[in-house]
C-alpha cells in the first residue's frame, strides 16, 4: 500500500465537519440586552435652600473706629522707634482691611442641601468630601461650620440667616456626624479674651 492510499483511507475515518464546536462565535447564545430603565435611578433631591449674607455681618459703631485708630497710632509709634517701616505698612493695610469689612455689607448668597451633597453658589461639595459639621456664634448670628477631608478649603463656612439650627442639624445628621463640643484653639482664646476685656466696640455680642 503506497503512502496516498494510507492518507486517503485514514481520511474515510475522520469526520467531514465539526458539528460539535460553533462555526463562529455568533453561533454562541447571546446575552438579553437590557435597556436602562430611569426608576432604577433615584433623583437628586433638593433637602434644604436659603439665601443668606456671605458672611457674618454686624454694623459697628464710632466707638469701633475710634478705638482701632488709637491702637494702630500706638503700634505704629512704636514700631517707627524700632524703624520698622514695612510692618508700619501692613499694620494700615491690615486696618483698612478690617474697616472695608465692618463698613461694607457682604452680598446674600445661595445656599442649597440636597441628597448628593452641600452647593454654595456655584461650588459643589460631594458628602464624600465632607467630615463632621458643628455651630458656633460669630457677630450675633448662627454660623454653620462644615469641615473637609482635604486641607482645602478645609472648613465650609454657612451663615443660616433665618433658617433655624435644629432645622439644618436634623438635614445633616443623616450625611454627617454632628460635633458638639469644639475646642478653640489658642489664636480664637486669646482673641476671646482681648474681646471680652478691650472690646473695640461697646455692643460686641458673646460669641458663645
Amino acid at each position: 500500500m503506497t503512502v496516498q492510499e494510507e492518507i486517503k483511507k485514514t481520511q474515510e475515518y475522520l469526520p467531514k465537519e465539526n458539528l460539535d464546536l460553533p462555526k463562529e462565535p455568533l453561533d454562541l447564545p447571546q446575552p438579553p440586552i437590557s435597556s436602562p430603565n430611569p426608576q432604577q435611578y433615584s433623583s437628586v433631591k433638593t433637602l434644604l435652600a436659603w439665601t443668606a449674607p456671605g458672611r457674618p455681618f454686624r454694623k459697628k459703631g464710632r466707638q469701633f473706629y475710634l478705638t482701632s485708630l488709637l491702637i494702630m497710632l500706638l503700634i505704629e509709634i512704636i514700631l517707627f522707634l524700632f524703624s520698622q517701616y514695612l510692618l508700619m505698612l501692613v499694620v494700615v493695610s491690615l486696618v483698612f482691611v478690617s474697616f472695608a469689612l465692618a463698613t461694607v455689607p457682604p452680598r446674600d448668597f445661595n445656599y442649597r442641601i440636597s441628597s448628593e451633597g452641600i452647593t454654595i453658589e456655584d461650588h459643589f461639595f460631594l458628602w464624600q468630601e465632607l467630615y463632621d459639621f458643628y455651630f458656633k456664634k460669630r457677630e450675633g448670628v448662627e454660623v454653620l461650620h462644615v469641615r473637609t477631608h482635604s486641607m482645602l478649603p478645609g472648613e465650609l463656612i454657612i451663615t443660616l440667616g433665618t433658617v433655624d439650627k435644629e432645622h439644618v442639624k436634623s438635614v445633616l445628621l443623616p450625611y454627617l456626624p454632628y460635633r458638639e463640643i469644639i475646642r478653640s484653639s489658642f489664636m480664637e482664646k486669646s482673641g476671646e479674651w482681648l474681646a471680652r476685656n478691650f472690646p473695640l466696640d461697646s455692643n460686641t455680642p458673646s460669641t458663645k
